[in-house]
């Protein structure tokens, strides 16, 4: 997280047009890959997968999910499957399955799956989602699945600046924790016998079971969670942190780099407030379900400058030539300046 300087446009405010202060967090969204298209046909029973399609060429990153252990493997999978594409039999039988899908099908959804070695975070498996396409009939979204096969589905393509969204991911782990903890309930007064952070009375004698709306110690937290209308204030290229404002020239990136998590060099989105999760762990962006028909909906984000001073500290600095112009040249720059120079002497 970190936080960004903002005009706030909202009549009937009492801050109507002046500066404020927002928290805000980043997240790094490298695109997507797609490489298949499912069909689902009505049961009784709820929807049934009719038939996959999957595109020629998939990464080792999508293939290393096939496996628990890739390193032990013989890593075959989808290799007679590839084999189809190079025959004219092969892609006769590609060809019936798509049509099996306009044909039958009532939703359809797209396979993809991120470019996890792109973040350099110590996992090589790329986590992968389904995708429901909405909108038109179901020839025309399996021929615009299919056009999308290899391609790369950015940020920028499915969202826009200022709009709200929802956030779907675990929350952060707590572990084992007690009743009072885990769901509020009141302390016991102190002359309470074995125990203050209990439920006294659990339950009548009958029924002689214990209902499950009695709160008991248990796992607290790395739950699925959704957080509903975020707004997106703004979707970086590449980590840069220019604004209409503030022309200087940095990454979104703070001194020192995010606190445990490093560096942001691909595409990412600035929501505001925060998101379920730790760093590093997957969250899942979607439209929003429940839009708001508010006006802070509609208000544009008007960043004037984002901070991108240390996080470890109390951060000075908004960039390293910010740092060197005010501190001076360091001992080791000197010494490498020395070192260059005498190099070029005795050449």
């Amino acid at each position: 997280m970190t936080h960004v300087v903002r005009e706030l446009d909202r009549i009937g405010s009492k801050a109507h047009k002046k500066e404020i202060v927002e928290a805000v967090t980043i997240l790094e969204t490298p695109p997507l890959v797609v490489v298949g298209v499912v069909g689902y046909i009505p049961t009784p029973n709820g929807l049934r997968c009719l038939t996959t399609v999957w595109a020629q060429h998939l990464s080792e990153e999508y293939l290393r999910r096939m496996y628990k252990k890739w390193y032990k493997s013989k890593r075959k999978a989808f290799t007679k499957y590839q084999q189809k594409y190079a025959t004219q039999r092969g892609i006769m039988e590609l060809e019936e399955n798509l049509q099996k899908i306009r044909e039958h099908a009532t939703v359809v959804r797209v396979i993809a799956h991120t470019q996890i070695q792109t973040l350099r975070l110590g996992t090589k498996k790329a986590h992968v989602c389904e995708i429901q396409l909405n909108g038109g009939t179901v020839p025309q979204k399996v021929e615009f699945a299919k056009g999308w096969f290899e391609k790369k589905l950015t940020v920028d393509s499915v969202f826009n600046e200022g709009e709200m969204i929802d956030t779907c991911s675990a929350s952060k782990g707590k572990g084992f924790e007690g009743v009072t903890t885990r769901w509020g309930v009141k302390r016991l007064p102190r002359k309470t016998h074995k125990g203050l952070r209990k439920v006294a009375c659990i339950g009548a004698w009958h029924p002689s079971s214990i209902r499950f709306s009695v709160g008991r110690a248990g796992q607290n937290g790395y739950h699925h969670r959704t957080e509903i209308n975020k707004k997106i204030l703004k979707i970086g290229k590449n980590g840069e942190a220019k604004t209409e404002f503030d022309l200087t020239k940095k990454d979104i990136t703070p001194m020192g780099g995010f606190p445990h998590y490093g560096i942001v060099k691909q595409d990412y989105l600035m929501i505001k407030g925060c998101c379920p999760g730790v760093k590093k762990r997957v969250i899942t962006l979607r439209k929003s379900l429940l839009p708001q028909t508010k006006r802070v909906c509609s208000e544009p984000p008007n960043l004037k400058f984002i901070d991108t001073s240390s996080k470890f500290g109390h951060g000075r600095f908004q960039t390293q030539e910010e740092r060197r112009k005010f501190m001076g040249p360091m001992k080791k720059d000197l010494a490498l300046a020395e070192k260059a120079k005498e190099a070029k002497q005795t050449k």
